[in-house]
């Protein structure tokens, strides 16, 4: 079961893949250090596989659901 997430949202980083995909048009395989645990990015745009494209401050890269959560925005 994947989770659903809107363009907009902001997801956390709860697990690192082996490694992580950059979200371009000939996307390339970088080592999962370009992002860290916790790391907080926005939703771009959903993927076809099961993955989102997430802006993080090291760039824009392809997640698979199971290693991003939603933030929650309660306690403001």
């Amino acid at each position: 079961m994947s989770k659903e997430f809107t363009i907009g949202d902001k997801v956390r980083v709860v697990a690192l893949p082996p490694y992580v995909k950059t979200a371009e048009p000939m996307p390339m395989l970088r080592p999962p250090d370009v992002i860290r645990m916790g790391e907080e990015g926005v939703v771009l745009d959903r993927r076809p596989g099961g993955y989102w494209g997430v802006r993080f401050a090291k760039g824009a890269f392809l997640m698979d659901s199971q290693y991003i959560e939603a933030v929650s925005l309660n306690g403001s």
